[in-house]
């Protein structure tokens, strides 16, 4: 009796400790933004924004890139994500 209440208490504590909850990146689209200043391929959330103090990009469409509305950051399950629009 005393070991399969030990053991009981073992297993559940690896469950406590086994189940984290998942980090959320975002809740809203507002909370998502490109990863680079230029050219950016996907998105972040605003905390790791890159700083584009005193950046200057080129007015080029760069294929694959969230330039000239070819695709918009947004909030999808919890998680920062492109949706490519074009």
């Amino acid at each position: 009796m005393k070991r399969t209440t030990i053991l009981l208490l073992l297993f559940t504590a690896f469950l406590l400790t086994a189940c984290t909850p998942q980090q959320k990146e975002c809740i809203s689209d507002s909370d998502c933004v490109p990863n680079k200043c230029c050219h950016a391929t996907a998105c972040v959330p605003k905390e790791k924004a890159p700083n584009c103090e005193g950046v200057f990009c080129s007015a080029e469409c760069v294929p694959n890139t969230l330039d000239c509305n070819q695709g918009k950051c947004i909030c999808k399950n919890n998680k920062c994500q492109v949706k490519w629009l074009k």
